[in-house]
């Protein structure tokens, strides 16, 4: 009784900080402005990322110094000036105020997680789909996460749920790093690998047949490593958290195009599979949305 009052005053704190936050920005930004900067604000430890429309840099900085005020935890505020990009899936950042600095210490669910922005992708717009994933989790299951970044799926899986190993995949040596320091914050040394290198290369290499369950977090390139996730899979089958950005517009189902494009790919491996649950986790723009497709595969053909 006593977490469930903790979480809703949280929670509940969480909504009045940011409706203060809109409140005071409405007198210094057009209705426009104000739009695109309140929609687009994160908070990762104590550094905020905004994405500024074309404004002057007197007005970036009084927006900041709004930010700072009423987020007394934020001690940097940083402009994102286009969008993630490259296999890295990095941003082009810009300091704005405070401490000149892109390193953090992010909090999530029971978990620490240190990041540098500049260097390896993070999103705190994922916490709630990452502490999801976990609760999914059956005791003593081996996961292959094949584009893990930071290691924050992975080590809240280990942290939380009961996994045999989990082999944490990432392409970045610098998340690999940063991966390495989490893995060691959360003391989860003996249940999560950091491999990094190319997913379909690593899997090839030395993870077929092994994973009751593969993440796919990485929705720019899911749809082509669709094959070897599957193939990363026991002959027993298992589950495939398929991630994927898709546009649709008013009169068109997100996931549904997204599941007509898994079957298609699916049925040519000759697989038995469903989608017990999907759902969309967030608009990413006009008509475009990220899914999360979680697929259940019954058997594995020998030629897979």
């Amino acid at each position: 009784m006593h977490l469930k009052v903790s979480n809703h005053i949280l929670n509940s704190e969480g909504q009045n900080l940011r409706k203060r936050l809109r409140n005071t920005l409405s007198r210094i930004l057009s209705v426009e402005d104000l739009g695109k900067v309140y929609n687009a604000f994160d908070i990762i430890g104590d550094i905020a990322i905004i994405k500024l429309p074309d404004i002057s840099a007197a007005s970036a900085q009084r927006i900041a110094a709004t930010i700072m005020a009423v987020h007394r935890n934020v001690a940097t505020v940083i402009a994102q000036t286009s969008a993630v990009t490259g296999d890295f899936r990095l941003r082009p950042l810009v300091h704005v105020r405070g401490k000149n600095k892109t390193t953090t210490i992010h909090r999530e669910f029971g978990c620490l997680f240190s990041v540098d922005i500049a260097h390896c992708y993070f999103s705190p717009r994922l916490s709630n789909e990452r502490h999801r994933i976990s609760t999914m989790i059956k005791p003593q299951e081996t996961i292959v996460n094949m584009f893990a970044g930071a290691g924050c799926f992975s080590i809240l899986i280990a942290k939380k749920a009961n996994p045999a190993k989990v082999y944490s995949i990432d392409i970045n040596p610098a998340a690999i790093q940063s991966m390495k320091e989490n893995i060691r914050l959360n003391r989860v040394c003996d249940r999560v690998i950091s491999l990094q290198g190319d997913a379909k290369e690593i899997i090839n290499d030395r993870l077929k047949s092994m994973a009751d369950r593969v993440l796919m977090p990485l929705p720019e390139k899911a749809l082509q490593y669709l094959t070897c996730a599957v193939s990363a899979l026991k002959a027993s089958g298992g589950w495939i958290h398929f991630y994927d950005f898709v546009h649709a517009t008013k009169t068109e189902n997100p996931i549904e195009k997204t599941k007509l494009r898994v079957t298609e790919e699916l049925d040519r491996l000759n697989l038995e599979f469903s989608f017990p649950s999907s759902r969309i986790i967030r608009t990413i723009g006009p008509n475009w949305h990220q899914v999360v497709l979680d697929i259940k595969v019954s058997r594995i053909p020998d030629k897979c």
